[in-house]
């Protein structure tokens, strides 16, 4: 059987999802709770390697078990022997061809801003807190520079083991909810701290400090020295992946 798990997690405690030497990880916390189910080794396969400090509501793993179980006690077995910063949300037998990383054909991602003076407790590790007021209207004018297929260089971090820096940008959007400001971005794949990267040079526009087209210089300069700083890593959520 080839079964495909939905898994939403708090990043907060994680040195990311990819297994290290040290520090505990999302992928090796998984692992161990299904070979604890399983009574056996198992690799877990995952759509994307989320960061240190990255949180997910939808990211998607796969992985292989020899023989028959029911899903719903896969997902309450799972759900027992892991803790609860980390949930089994979904559980669904797949064809043995499917692969959570290479079949994935966009991801979501969505960056959480607490604009306001004061900061708050509940949003402590979910979402950065940016007490000066911003442009959201010269913010969204920058994001706009970012649709379509670019090389995205200019966003791209140092180590990255990316093969080129050209990416499709589906869409991308600055929305308002309550008291967050949200920021959503559909691509093919990102590069690594691709995202961090984008929101901390967005602050930079929404502060005043550089133009919206300064966006679409950037991608053109492909030179990641000229754009603003990472934005800090609990601000960020993997949403969600899209498989045809």
């Amino acid at each position: 059987m080839n079964i495909k798990l939905i898994v939403e997690y708090d990043g907060t405690n994680y040195h990311g999802w990819q297994i290290q030497p040290s520090g505990e990880t999302i992928q090796a916390v998984l692992e161990k709770a299904v070979a604890a189910f399983l009574g056996q080794s198992t690799r877990v396969t995952a759509a994307g390697r989320t960061d240190a400090g990255v949180h997910a509501l939808g990211q998607v793993v796969n992985f292989f078990c020899d023989r028959e179980f029911d899903r719903h006690r896969i997902r309450r077995a799972l759900n027992a022997l892991t803790p609860g910063d980390i949930a089994i949300k979904e559980v669904e037998r797949v064809p043995d061809s499917f692969d959570a990383r290479r079949d994935g054909r966009s991801r979501v991602y969505e960056y959480r801003i607490l604009n306001r003076a004061a900061p708050s407790p509940f949003y402590l590790t979910t979402a950065l807190h940016v007490h000066d007021a911003l442009d959201v209207d010269a913010m969204k004018g920058a994001i706009r520079f970012l649709e379509g297929e670019h090389d995205f260089s200019s966003f791209q971090a140092a180590g990255c083991d990316a093969v080129h820096a050209v990416r499709k940008v589906y869409r991308t959007s600055l929305d308002q909810r309550g008291e967050l400001l949200v920021y959503t971005i559909e691509a093919t794949a990102f590069l690594r701290h691709m995202v961090r990267n984008i929101v901390g040079t967005l602050l930079e526009v929404g502060r005043g400090q550089r133009s919206p087209s300064s966006f679409a210089e950037l991608l053109e300069a492909k030179d990641r020295t000229k754009a603003g700083p990472t934005a800090p890593p609990h601000g960020l959520f993997l949403m969600e992946v899209k498989y045809e």
